[in-house]
């Protein structure tokens, strides 16, 4: 008898980034919270250089996070879910979803990735590999399509 993963899942976390990828992300949540009446959690990672402290103000990095959160909480709304945006600040950008999964006890982690193929061959980046290898509840990985041949 098969398992549906589903069954449960009442709180699922969304990393954004303003992408194409994170936005087809997003709508896949959005469609399974509906039908399951769960939480979204938003999250956009400023990703902090080394070379800066980790609580530095970054007024640039902050606007565009703020712009991204909102417009992503505003789709979600769109559907009809309850949503709450969350913006961290984070050396590495797969260690801050990591915690955030654990933090907010999430049942589910849908990332957005790009379409990423050097050298004819498809990569997947470290961030989401990071993910996929350390987050404690299921992640499902949405790609973006091929881009058009010009």
């Amino acid at each position: 008898m098969a398992v549906n993963p589903l069954q449960n899942v009442s709180s699922i976390l969304v990393p954004v980034d303003g992408t194409s990828a994170c936005h087809t992300a997003l709508a896949v949540a959005a469609d399974i919270a509906k039908r399951h009446k769960a939480h979204i959690h938003l999250l956009y990672v400023i990703q902090v250089p080394r070379t800066i402290a980790l609580d530095a103000t970054l007024e640039g990095e902050l606007q565009r996070a703020e712009e991204i959160l909102d417009r992503a909480e505003r789709i979600a709304e769109g559907y009809g879910v309850a949503v709450a945006g969350e913006l961290v600040q984070a050396r590495q950008t797969g260690h801050a979803i990591v915690d955030e999964a654990v933090e907010r006890n999430v049942d589910l982690v849908i990332l957005g990735i790009g379409y990423n193929r050097p050298y004819g061959r498809f990569e997947l980046g470290s961030e989401a590999k990071y993910v996929l290898e350390h987050a404690s509840a299921p992640v499902w990985l949405i790609r973006d399509e091929e881009p058009s041949a010009q």
